[in-house]
């Protein structure tokens, strides 16, 4: 049996890809034929393309936030032969929720959108695209513990792991650039 275990070499380069946006930017999931096999209809999609105009942690847009996301959890599944293609596809949906979060409570009145987006993510999921059952469930239970059903297969908790990994780095990132900018540090922004 295959070491499924990271090291610490491993580790590093994880937490520098979810930094960084660049990766997405560039499109370097595209070279992963399997990859796209999975979520192409998606990422061609005009909505969900819009969700370039949406920040979501410190500076990454909410896109490149989904694409982080899913491609992580398909690694992280494909390796270990669980269902890859179905948690490729609703990381890029899970956070669908078309709106700006930083100001939609005061345009809305709509409070607490860490537990409400889940489900204005799936409905919006539901109306652009064919989802499977687990896939619903991965999009609807990502707020996992936050919100009090945990999802109902590995994917889905796998889909959590990420969704949390990538936000605390992508915030981190832009914490530790505006602090690096303050000592004016060179490459800092």
């Amino acid at each position: 049996m295959k070491n499924k275990h990271m090291t610490r070499k491993e580790r590093q380069e994880l937490i520098h890809w979810a930094e960084d946006s660049f990766w997405v930017e560039q499109k370097n999931y595209s070279d992963d034929p399997v990859y796209m096999d999975c979520v192409k209809d998606i990422l061609d999609n005009k909505v969900f393309q819009s969700m370039e105009g949406f920040l979501q942690h410190g500076d990454t847009t909410c896109k490149a936030h989904c694409i982080k996301v899913s491609y992580m959890s398909y690694c992280i599944l494909r390796k270990l032969g669980w269902e890859y293609k179905e948690a490729a596809r609703a990381g890029l949906l899970h956070d669908l929720f078309l709106y700006d979060w930083h100001t939609h409570a005061k345009e809305t009145g709509e409070h607490f959108h860490g537990l409400t987006h889940p489900r204005t993510a799936l409905n919006n999921a539901e109306k652009y695209f064919e989802l499977t059952r687990r896939e619903k469930n991965m999009i609807l239970r990502h707020m996992w513990p936050l919100t009090p059903i945990p999802p109902s297969s590995r994917g889905g908790f796998v889909i959590v792991y990420s969704d949390k990994f990538c936000g605390a780095i992508e915030t981190m990132a832009r914490i530790k650039r505006w602090i690096l900018f303050g000592f004016g540090i060179k490459g800092a922004v």
